[in-house]
Formats: structure tokens, C-alpha cells, sequence
């Protein structure tokens, strides 16, 4: 096991819905080589997919703008 830490830390277990998304290819191939180092790090196979949704929700649970707009 990897001892880094990410920022995106183990996966919880959550209900999911299927959305489908275009990407450039090199951003395909950085999700791909994260998936790598999470698996890595926390012993679980991951692929791109499956954290895609766990990085957005991050993502938004950290943009303050987004935050205060929802207040409101």
C-alpha cells in the first residue's frame, strides 16, 4: 500500500445514477493514471468512472461561490 495521501480519499458506498460525459483525451489519461495511484494507495481497484463523480462532488463541496449561491 502506497502511504500517500490524495485529496480524494477511500471511496464511500453510495446509490447511483448513470450519466454519460465527453472528455479530451489527455484528461481521459490523467483520470486514468489518478485511478492508478488511488488503487495504489488504498489497495482497491478503481477505475476513471467511478471516481469522476467523487472528485466533482469535492469539487463543489469546496468552491465557495457555488456554496453561497446555494444558500441563496
Amino acid at each position: 500500500m502506497n502511504t500517500n495521501k490524495l485529496r480524494l480519499g477511500p471511496l464511500p458506498k453510495s446509490e447511483t445514477v448513470k450519466l454519460t460525459f465527453v472528455c479530451p483525451s489527455d484528461l481521459k489519461a490523467e483520470l486514468d493514471r489518478y485511478a492508478a495511484l488511488h488503487a495504489q494507495t488504498y489497495g482497491e481497484p478503481v477505475d476513471a468512472a467511478t471516481l469522476i463523480p467523487h472528485m466533482l462532488e469535492a469539487f463543489m463541496a469546496r468552491d465557495r461561490g457555488f456554496r453561497k449561491a446555494s444558500r441563496t
